[in-house]
């Protein structure tokens, strides 16, 4: 927990510590909706938003999840996650059924059209590279900083910035 501090400390706050430009922060969440922003054009002619290519990306990867599975891997809540897999399937990229073996668990499953969307995929990937304008060594550098302070923050291990 945050002590709250006197007022008396705030005078002595470094000019512009907490100006929005130099906040990670804001950053972050600017860049993302940058990436939105740019995935936008190359997935609407696929009738797609960018949380339902991510689950695609998901079920390339592992076909049959469990709805719960896909969740936690996209870090979606069932609120979100149950409309965003009711319009693919409606779109004819998956389908959803009860597991034979668990009742109480629905699968997912990528269609023809699904496994097709990924071969497309390769060329929107290829699209973002460019948009970057980053090298792909320094794309996968940057993936693997925001995937490690994405699992310190999770954790909440707190370690002392450099």
């Amino acid at each position: 927990m945050i002590e709250k501090r006197d007022e008396a400390e705030t005078d002595t706050i470094p000019e512009g510590v907490l100006a929005l430009d130099q906040q990670l922060c804001f950053a972050v969440y600017s860049a993302a909706h940058a990436l939105n922003r740019t995935y936008k054009p190359l997935l609407d002619p696929y009738g797609l938003t960018y949380p339902q290519y991510i689950a695609l990306m998901t079920l390339w990867q592992q076909d049959g999840r469990t709805v719960k599975a896909l969740g936690a891997t996209l870090g979606l809540d069932s609120g979100t996650l149950s409309p965003l897999l009711k319009r693919l399937e409606a779109s004819g990229y998956i389908t959803r059924a009860r597991d034979k073996a668990d009742e109480r668990q629905v699968l997912v499953t990528l269609t023809e059209k699904g496994r097709a969307m990924q071969r497309d995929a390769v060329a929107i990937r290829m699209e973002i590279g460019k948009a970057t304008g980053c090298t792909l060594e320094a794309l996968q550098a940057l993936t693997r900083d925001l995937q490690a302070m994405t699992e310190r923050l999770e954790s909440g291990v707190h370690h002392d910035a450099a």
